[in-house]
């Protein structure tokens, strides 16, 4: 065998055992790598990451790793449909949060709004409202009882003139010669 024969074969045994490298980090255990990147890979591997990108095949199994990596033991891995159910389930309370932000926000800036409009004098306090409000029900009794006042004086009148008509038909009998 010639020299660059053997060169050949002992960077093809190289080749390969690096390959093996790489492909034995792919298929360990899911916590043998601190981070998920084609350099941890090639890191734990003992391989630069340059190996990686001139052997596409290395490449496209470590990005598919790196996309869906091996997780832990069956008994603890969650299925799609309960990864989905829980995304609903954080996507509603996201909304909910949302919602109830924007409630507070609402009544925060009522609050401080009707705190401002009566610090400026801009509108009445709420005692002067409810002394508005008495104000107007005295005025609206007032008048109830004048005209309660008014319809007695006229029956009054009415029970006088009533009183005198009888008393000169009285005095006119007994004053008459019968």
């Amino acid at each position: 065998m010639t020299t660059a024969a053997a060169l050949a074969r002992a960077r093809r045994d190289d080749t390969a055992r690096r390959r093996q490298r790489v492909l034995d980090v792919l298929a360990g255990p899911p916590d043998s790598l601190n981070e998920l990147s084609v350099a941890s890979i090639a890191r734990a591997a003992g391989v630069h990451r340059s190996f990686l990108y001139r052997h596409p095949d290395l490449l496209a199994a470590a990005l598919a790793h790196i996309a869906d990596p091996p997780t832990a033991p069956r008994g603890i891995q969650a299925s799609r449909s309960s990864l989905l159910a829980d995304l609903a389930n954080a996507a509603e309370r996201n909304a909910r949060l949302t919602r109830q932000i924007t409630d507070l926000e609402n009544a925060l800036s009522r609050h401080l709004g009707d705190q401002v409009w009566r610090q400026t004098g801009l509108g009445a306090p709420d005692d002067v409202a409810q002394l508005h409000a008495r104000v107007a029900h005295l005025e609206q009794e007032v008048l109830d009882l004048q005209r309660d006042l008014h319809e007695r004086e006229e029956e009054l009148d009415a029970a006088r003139v009533a009183n005198r008509t009888l008393l000169a038909q009285a005095n006119r009998g007994l004053g008459s010669p019968s």
